[in-house]
């Protein structure tokens, strides 16, 4: 018999979700993480990169808001302060103080020597001979491109070097300041390169001079980053460590991946021995004369057009290869 009251629904007795649907769910909320894509840098090494317009941008504002940096006079045809060591802001800001003489004149040569005496010395050229003589040969064919972009921009390239004709394209010209030099009825500037024109007693004037200073500081750090920072992470195990990391086949894959497919072989911690010290300090002495370089020489736009060119020739050896498996079964990938 009924009491005359409204009943409310019974609940429905509690159950265990099946299987299937707590698989379904535990798919749906464990969405995987974006990986990087090949043609960007990956995270670690955006931190790294950012670090020169990082220090060019400091040094550009440093050098207008120091007294003695503004007080000094400065010439924009030698892209300098004045060099009287009285009158100079400072020591390093004279082009004749030794670093700048024995370090950056000379810095492609300490750049291959700090990579070759890695190459020579750390543990990760390979277990087997052959395996350690195929990433010799690879690092050796990265060395040279990047060389040869060296070689082109500052050197020489069927003629004037990339500087000196983007000088002279943008309207530049040697200045004759001790004597004249028979150019007939061209312009000095056309067919004088700049070592030509300082040899003939001349000056560059009036074109865009791209930093040289700037590239080679840039390139030869971000040379000795790539060979020497990516062998010693995957040596030591620290590679799986970073969100985002190279595979051997050029992909960009997440920790657990690496940490599955590519285990470490050293003990977990950065094994960079005599060989990778080298390289560290000298790829720490370039960032400090790259400082140097951004507060007392060049325009911030010659100094930008420096990083752009430096950046252009590391990228087509380094990051190209990771979306162009014909190119990385050629010139590898460092570390692997």
């Amino acid at each position: 018999m009924g009491d005359g009251l409204p009943r409310k629904p019974s609940a429905a007795p509690y159950s265990q979700p099946s299987s299937a649907t707590a698989t379904r769910t535990t798919t749906t909320t464990m969405t995987p993480a974006p990986r990087t894509p090949a043609w960007l840098p990956t995270p670690l090494e955006r931190v790294a990169l950012a670090v020169f317009p990082l220090i060019l941008v400091f040094g550009t504002v440093f050098s207008v808001l120091s007294p003695e940096t503004r007080a000094a006079a400065y010439d924009p045809v030698a892209q300098a302060h004045a060099q009287d060591p009285g009158a100079a802001p400072s020591y390093f800001a004279r082009k004749s103080n030794i670093f700048n003489v024995v370090f950056v004149k000379r810095g492609w040569g300490w750049t291959t020597f700090a990579f070759v005496f890695f190459l020579l010395t750390h543990p990760s050229g390979g277990p087997t001979a052959l395996e350690l003589t195929v990433r010799r040969l690879r690092a050796g064919v990265r060395w040279a491109l990047v060389t040869g972009w060296w070689f082109l921009v500052t050197q020489w390239c069927f003629g004037a070097p990339l500087i000196d004709r983007g000088f002279r394209w943008t309207g530049g010209q040697c200045e004759l300041v001790e004597r004249e030099v028979e150019a007939g009825t061209a312009r000095a500037g056309e067919v004088i390169t700049a070592v030509a024109c300082k040899s003939a007693g001349g000056r560059w004037h009036g074109g865009h001079d791209i930093s040289g200073h700037v590239f080679l500081l840039v390139l030869g750090t971000v040379f000795l980053m790539q060979e020497v920072g990516w062998a010693a992470l995957r040596w030591s195990g620290r590679a799986r460590e970073e969100r985002c990391v190279v595979m051997r086949d050029g992909a960009l894959k997440s920790a657990g991946v690496e940490a599955e497919e590519a285990p470490g072989k050293g003990e977990g911690s950065m094994q960079l021995g005599a060989g990778g010290k080298t390289a560290a300090a000298v790829a720490g002495l370039n960032l400090w004369m790259l400082l140097m370089t951004a507060i007392y020489f060049h325009t911030w736009f010659e100094k930008l057009t420096g990083l752009v060119t430096a950046l252009i020739g590391a990228y087509a050896v380094y990051y190209v290869p990771r979306f162009v498996p014909a190119v990385r079964s050629i010139v590898g990938m460092p570390g692997i």
